[in-house]
């Protein structure tokens, strides 16, 4: 008996855990579920894992109905695999994280791509010649692939590793406007490493008939090129002219949709849905405040903040020496003290760091171009938290929404939802 393929499934693979959202044929979610990663960010494995573990809560009738699917990842998370998917041995069989400064390197990432994300000790070509370095050194051999998160678990969901998805590599040293790889990269001996790269929401193929058995889906479910986390959470809120979106997550990430591209170090510009997307991301976000309280303490301490009354004590939340936006700059320290002995008033003061970053963050967009802001929309863990809005709508002097149900995993299934509606 044919089944009604008419649903559309998300995955997100985010700095803290795993997200699936299913929808149905009218666009609205039906389902959804989350789990942390069973091992860590890094693991490769640990991703399959947890998406079959995430598929297998789904009920098994819904899951026949997925006809097409889309997978978003943590921007510049990247892997050195072989061209089966496997990792390399040792230290090579984890990927680097997005986080993973590669200051040795940045130097030969600058020269290899002459400018933007990927000449920076931040992107993903200073992490890859670092991977590429272990491998040397360890006498690994290859051929090797080099492959972001979502790029390489949707070469899972097809048992093909060929392809990329163009934002998430952008940081690698992908030119969107050129249509190819920046500066010498294409030269270089290791450039066979490369993807071959597909627009967002592109059709790769079919999901490979061992992978639908794994994952309890139907066999001609269409696989579709994603995005990356920032971007996915942003199709998910479906912004409207003058709106620009925060995602309050493990990092601190702001988009807006522009009619022009823009550029300059530490600035993203990717092309989602057909327009250009611009923003960035901080190395710092609503993670930095669980190295100080737990997330039930953090509930508590808001309710007590009165955003009328500033601390006065101007920190700088970063979790870790250097910074990717809103200054491009691996060398710069975190502040974050003296500490005060309330904990109330400590709480307040990352708060009011984290929201000065942001106000930084959307001037520096304005300055390059970007449209001006008439409205932020808030998405990820920090959009729960109405203290911390309040904070950011003084500082910003616009309206800021708080719309903590817009997830990645949500916008990956509506942009894979656009396959279905292809003849």
């Amino acid at each position: 008996m044919r089944v009604n393929t008419t649903h559309a499934l998300g995955v997100d693979l985010g700095s803290s855990g795993l997200r699936i959202a299913l929808i149905g044929p009218d666009g609205e979610q039906l389902i959804a579920e989350s789990s942390p990663y069973p091992s860590s960010l890094e693991e490769p494995l640990g991703w399959v894992e947890g998406l079959i573990s995430l598929c297998g809560l789904l009920p098994a009738a819904a899951r026949k109905q997925v006809g097409a699917l889309a997978v978003d990842g943590t921007s510049g998370t990247l892997l050195l695999c072989h061209p089966d998917g496997q990792p390399g041995p040792g230290c090579l069989g984890k990927a680097l994280a997005y986080h993973f400064i590669c200051r040795e390197q940045a130097p030969i990432a600058a020269a290899l791509a002459g400018s933007g994300p990927a000449a920076s000790a931040n992107g993903s070509l200073a992490r890859a010649l670092h991977l590429l370095a272990q491998a040397q050194a360890i006498g690994a051999g290859g051929p090797w692939l080099l492959r972001h998160q979502a790029d390489w678990l949707t070469g899972w969901l097809l048992g093909d590793w060929s392809w990329g998805e163009e934002g998430n590599n952008l940081r690698l040293g992908w030119d969107l406007q050129r249509q190819g790889w920046s500066g010498s990269i294409a030269l270089q001996p290791w450039a066979t490493a490369l993807p071959a790269i597909r627009p967002s929401g592109a059709v790769l193929g079919r999901i490979a008939a061992t992978t639908a058995q794994k994952l309890g889906l139907a066999p001609g479910c269409q696989v579709v090129a994603g995005s990356t986390d920032a971007n996915a959470g942003v199709l998910a809120a479906q912004p409207g002219r003058g709106d620009g979106v925060t995602v309050l997550g493990t990092t601190l990430v702001l988009k807006q949709f522009s009619p022009r591209p823009i550029e300059g170090p530490g600035i993203s510009c990717h092309r989602v849905a057909g327009s250009w997307l611009v923003g960035g991301a901080s190395n710092t976000g609503a993670g930095i405040l669980r190295r100080f309280f737990s997330d039930g303490q953090i509930e508590e301490l808001s309710r007590q903040i009165d955003p009328r009354q500033p601390t006065g004590l101007q920190l700088r939340p970063l979790p870790a020496r250097g910074e990717r936006f809103p200054v491009d700059d691996p060398e710069l320290e975190p502040l974050l003290g003296p500490r005060p002995i309330s904990d109330v008033r400590y709480l307040q003061a990352l708060l009011e760091g984290l929201t000065a970053l942001e106000k930084q963050g959307w001037q520096r967009l304005q300055a390059a171009g970007a449209p001006a802001l008439e409205r932020v929309i808030t998405l990820g863990g920090g959009a729960r938290n109405p203290q911390w809005r309040r904070l950011r709508q003084q500082s910003l002097g616009i309206p800021v929404l708080n719309r903590p149900g817009c997830t990645a995993a949500l916008g990956m299934a509506r942009l894979a939802a656009t396959a279905l509606q292809k003849p």
